[in-house]
């Protein structure tokens, strides 16, 4: 399996390419800005990527979704309780003192349990709610990875305190669908360095 990241957009998010190398087919997960950069993996590789997922609804995650979806053709998936942060993504970057565009409506939800193939690789999407009331976490069980949006960072959790969060929700998550993977699962969160769902177990200071 190819897999990429690449921190794009002002916020510096974590934004994946990932492939199967033998059909060549791909998605991109959490395109928040700079997508000539990720075009620029995207044809290293020489994939065909049919699939934009956004890990949540947050503007700094899908600010470059537009572009991205037009210049690859692709279908747009993201929890159904975010997608109403699809067509205000503009708007919120504003209020941060930044520019954006809004996104285009998504093609499909994702689900709690769905799996999306692309060539002879899958994923799995995990709920993961807290962050926001539609987070997943996208979860490669062949190859031990698992994309965690803002749900866990390396030694933190997502914050809580905007429009959707809940502590005590988000916890629960992670005890619930992350912290049940194998403590060899790499976590790569939507911000900063990877960690290991071990690790998070054993050392992170918010259980």
């Amino acid at each position: 399996m190819i897999f990429e990241s690449i921190a794009v957009g002002p916020l510096s998010v974590n934004c994946f390419v990932v492939a199967c190398e033998q059909s060549r087919e791909g998605i991109v997960v959490d395109p928040g800005g700079d997508v000539e950069l990720i075009v620029e993996i995207v044809k290293r590789h020489g994939l065909e990527v049919h699939t934009v997922i956004n890990t949540h609804g947050h503007f700094d995650h899908l600010g470059g979704n537009r572009q991205a979806l037009e210049t690859f053709g692709a279908r747009l998936l993201i929890h159904q309780a975010d997608a109403p942060m699809l067509s205000k993504s503009a708007e919120v970057a504003r209020m941060y003192g930044l520019s954006g565009d809004n996104s285009p409506e998504a093609d499909a939800y994702l689900v709690d349990g769905m799996e999306v193939f692309f060539g002879t690789c899958r994923l799995k999407v995990l709920y993961t709610p807290g962050h926001t009331l539609g987070g997943c976490c996208l979860y490669f069980e062949d190859e031990h990875k698992v994309i965690t949006g803002d749900t866990l960072f390396a030694d933190s959790i997502g914050r809580t305190d905007l429009p959707g969060g809940s502590h005590e929700q988000l916890l629960h998550s992670i005890r619930t669908k992350l912290f049940t993977l194998p403590d060899d699962v790499i976590a790569y969160p939507g911000h900063g360095p990877e960690t290991t769902i071990g690790h998070e177990k054993r050392n992170n200071p918010y259980f």
